[in-house]
């Protein structure tokens, strides 16, 4: 049976402190209609601008997930994000009053339990499932942290921690079905270790952490000289360190309380993928760097796919967008190097360009001589021109400006270009532009048959 999308019936509205601002937060979370998805909108801002919560908007990682667009951020992210993909919201506006999502209890279960009281609407579109096909292998080397992802028929996840300590022995977790998320996920709160949080609230952190929202996990005896110090940073009238190695005679929720929450923060990560996938992850050491990391990868693969179908529609009666003499007030590039003959479609994610190959191209000289082809690495070029009329064609003065290879990687020949070819191109920005570097998946195709399919990354340079 197919599933259809889902909203919330009615308003959710939180609040509470930001976990490293330490900022009184209040939170409206609101149905939104199908296919709008889980969007942030800061309304302290002026102009009260919305942020996409997807992978792509992803800036920081460090002690939470921070997502932003234009400047504006929103941070510690991750909690809430886990309670609407579990609980199967698809389509939302988040309001918020502040730079950061309140922590409340340190895990999920507020949030569970305020959107189960709002209930759900389905709603008319379709729920998009994608299903791993093959064995996905994401790994940091520097870290040792790894997940890896396996073909399956349902979503679950096993997680996997060791921080080498004499308190928090190696732990593992595990989600069969995000139907077991609430009791089993949900309460599952953050944790730190007492020799971070010094250095953490140095660094303007933790601002709003407390002994009802954070496990700390202490390792060694304290003195009660620090145990003072740590009152007055919790406000607290008293400290105190159990024997088990936890402080204020904390009482675990689940014996592998911690390894629980770390696939509760990875759920969150995960949400941001914008979808929802079928397959086994099996994580070791899983962080916000990498789970977002993957969230990431995950959507440029899906982008590629969805996109390989189908031919950009090129009709040779309709007037261009851009003609040659308007591609080359843009490219500094010339005959004979100039391989884009007009440009049909250009939006701020994707350009489509033509070139009509012939057997005057100066290349079939000697390429072959009784066997016409077009070079590979030209055809890689033509991709990158059509691409440059994207990434230049924003600029103010894009004649001032060269983009440049910085990398290509997974370029694919499926089949011979010869004289009488009419090469379609296809360009697609794989992230947004940032500080220069433009990456793009490109396809050719040759009436409704994929010719040539690549990724190309360039940087912008001025023009000395």
């Amino acid at each position: 049976m197919e599933e259809k999308q889902c909203t919330l019936k009615s308003e959710i509205e939180l609040t509470g402190k930001g976990l490293h601002t330490g900022l009184d937060v209040k939170i409206t979370v609101c149905p939104a209609p199908d296919e709008h998805g889980i969007k942030f909108q800061r309304t302290d801002v002026p102009e009260q601008p919305v942020i996409d919560a997807v992978a792509d908007n992803v800036s920081a990682t460090s002690r939470g997930t921070t997502l932003e667009k234009n400047g504006v951020k929103v941070n510690t992210i991750e909690h809430l994000m886990a309670a609407l993909w579990a609980t199967g919201v698809d389509n939302a506006l988040i309001k918020v009053n502040a730079p950061e999502i309140p922590i409340l209890d340190g895990s999920a279960v507020k949030y569970v339990d305020a959107i189960k009281k709002a209930g759900l609407q389905e709603q008319n579109k379709e729920r998009f499932y994608y299903s791993i096909k093959e064995k996905i292998v994401f790994r940091d080397e520097k870290s040792g942290k790894e997940i890896i992802i396996f073909p399956d028929d349902e979503f679950n996840i096993d997680v996997t921690v060791d921080y080498n300590s004499k308190v928090l022995n190696t732990q593992s977790a595990r989600l069969k079905s995000l139907s077991d998320f609430e009791k089993e996920i949900a309460p599952c709160r953050t944790f730190v270790f007492l020799h971070e949080l010094e250095t953490l609230y140095k660094n303007n952190l933790i601002k709003g952490g407390d002994l009802e929202n954070a496990i700390v996990i202490v390792e060694n005896p304290i003195e009660s000289k620090e145990l003072q110090h740590l009152s007055k940073l919790f406000n607290k009238p008293t400290v105190e360190r159990v024997p088990e190695g936890y402080l204020n005679n904390l009482e675990l929720r689940f014996i592998n309380e911690p390894a629980r929450h770390k696939l509760l923060d990875m759920i969150g990560d995960l949400a941001l993928i914008g979808f929802r996938i079928k397959g086994k992850i099996i994580a070791y050491m899983p962080g916000h760097m990498i789970n977002t990391g993957l969230a990431k990868e995950l959507r440029q693969t899906v982008k590629k796919e969805l996109m390989r179908p189908t031919p950009p529609e090129y009709n040779p009666n309709i007037t261009p967008l851009f003609d040659v003499k308007q591609i080359m007030s843009i490219l500094p590039h010339r005959p004979p190097f100039l391989l884009v003959d007009k440009i049909i479609l250009r939006t701020e994610s994707q350009v489509v360009g033509v070139k009509n190959v012939t057997m005057n191209e100066p290349f079939f000289v000697g390429h072959f001589p009784e066997e016409p082809v077009m070079p590979g690495v030209l055809q890689v070029e033509a991709m990158a021109q059509v691409g440059g009329i994207l990434a230049l064609g924003n600029l103010p003065d894009p004649e001032r400006y060269s983009t440049y290879f910085v990398k290509i990687e997974r370029v694919k020949f499926k089949r011979k270009i010869v004289p009488g070819d009419t090469l379609i191109f296809r360009l697609a920005l794989i992230e947004p532009i940032r500080r220069g570097i433009v990456s793009m998946y490109g396809q050719v195709f040759v009436g409704d048959q994929l010719a040539t399919e690549g990724e190309l990354t360039a940087q912008i340079v001025k023009n000395k």
